[in-house]
């Protein structure tokens, strides 16, 4: 298994992962799935076109061999071969001649950034159409044009993988990226390329959770996995979807639909504590699959981690969106929140104090004497009083950490020691 974990090895896997041409079923997402488990194992799951998952339908295979718009002279003006972008997506088979205006009705441009490609898709209904810069179209004189569009669209499956780090329960925090979009590097690509190396290093760890990774197409995959996962899903006590993970922006946490879950609770911690600039918002049934996992009949505690969110900068679904836009050290600092909100979550236990009735003396036990010729002793101290007192059931470290403003890590140090001193019990 190839390792990643630095933003330069993750940056050079989008950039391998870039061309190929994904939807939300085809060879695109296989062999997109098939370089994921280079570097992790993965099962894969086909699910036939016609299951009824949930109140939707899989849908029929669509695949694609070449597209394009030549002119008179046989120059292809709009390219396949060039940009996967070209092509809308789940086009239906074309081949014909037709004028320019009668072809404009069939192209998608965008005016406001007119040197770019815009990224669109018609996944539910028969269609077809190009997309272009809007300095091409400009450029294009009347005439008559071959359009020719090599596809298919036939029963076959959906797509998606699984990859499984066993914890020390089979309790679970679910992360899911998607695998949809073609040649759009932060809008998925990122994700996938941070996923990937957050298992790789939970791996090594031995996580307390089991953690499930979910690479799987947008919306339909989703609620693909939660019917196939009817009743197993209360299994899933935390998650995050992971998306636009590679942008210079600052990092944005949405909150689950409960907005008071766990996670959403750790993720907030995690992030006003490291000092990176970040903002914290509240759940909207809008975006990525978070609303998918907290529509109200499953309501999991499920967030979403983005740099800049979901349709919040001008390369969004562009050509603009491309390996260059998105920074190594970008998702390695994505990778890092990550990887400390899921040591926070890791830990997060409530206590018992087992000696509740007035403070315990700690000197007989040692525990004094054990901070000794430490810089942080009376930080240290504390975090045991704190610990102590509200060891009740009812708060947990994370509580703990919050209310007195300790970091969590020195509040485990002092759980630690509590649980040792069998002063308190889980």
């Amino acid at each position: 298994m190839r390792e990643l974990g630095t933003g330069e090895a993750m940056h050079e896997l989008v950039e391998r992962l870039y061309p190929l041409c994904r939807s939300i079923t085809g060879d695109g997402v296989r062999r997109t799935l098939e370089i994921v488990a280079e570097h992790v194992p993965l099962e894969m799951h086909e699910v036939p076109t016609g299951t009824q998952v949930l109140d939707w339908t899989v849908p029929q295979e669509w695949n694609i061999r070449d597209a394009y718009v030549a002119d008179a002279s046989g120059k292809r003006v709009i390219d396949f071969q060039e940009s996967n972008l070209h092509v809308v997506g789940y086009s239906v088979p074309v081949s014909e001649t037709m004028s320019l205006d009668e072809l404009r009705k069939h192209l998608h441009t965008l005016p406001e950034n007119p040197s770019w490609v815009p990224y669109r898709t018609s996944y539910y209904s028969s269609t077809w159409g190009f997309c272009l810069a809007q300095d091409t179209l400009d450029a294009l004189p009347d005439g008559d044009y071959d359009v020719h569009i090599d596809s298919t669209l036939e029963d076959g499956h959906l797509t998606y993988g699984e990859h499984v780090v066993p914890g020390q329960v089979t309790d679970e925090v679910i992360v899911s990226c998607h695998t949809c979009h073609p040649s759009l590097a932060n809008d998925n690509l990122a994700g996938i390329a941070v996923a990937i190396s957050l298992a790789q290093a939970l791996a090594r760890e031995k996580p307390y959770y089991t953690y499930r990774f979910l690479f799987m197409p947008g919306t339909i995959g989703a609620i693909t996995w939660l019917a196939r996962n009817f009743e197993n899903v209360g299994r899933v006590k935390h998650g995050i979807v992971l998306a636009c993970a590679g942008d210079r922006g600052s990092l944005t946490y949405k909150q689950s639909r409960r907005g008071d879950a766990e996670i959403d609770k750790v993720m907030a911690h995690v992030l006003k504590t490291s000092t990176r600039p970040h903002e914290v918002k509240e759940f909207s049934p809008y975006g990525y699959d978070e609303r998918q996992f907290c529509s109200p009949g499953f309501n999991l505690g499920v967030g979403s981690l983005t740099r800049t969110p979901y349709a919040g900068y001008p390369e969004y679904h562009t050509s603009a969106d491309n390996p260059d836009f998105v920074s190594p050290d970008s998702m390695a600092d994505t990778l890092a929140t990550c990887r400390e909100a899921f040591a926070v979550l890791d830990r997060d236990r409530s206590y018992v104090n087992l000696s509740p009735y007035g403070e315990p003396q700690l000197g007989k036990r040692g525990l004094y004497s054990s901070l000794g010729g430490r810089s942080d002793a009376k930080e240290a101290q504390m975090a045991m009083l704190w610990v102590l007192n509200l060891s009740d059931g009812d708060h947990s470290l994370l509580d703990i950490a919050e209310r007195s403003g300790l970091p969590f890590a020195t509040v485990v140090v002092a759980a630690d020691a509590l649980l040792d001193a069998d002063l308190i019990k889980a």
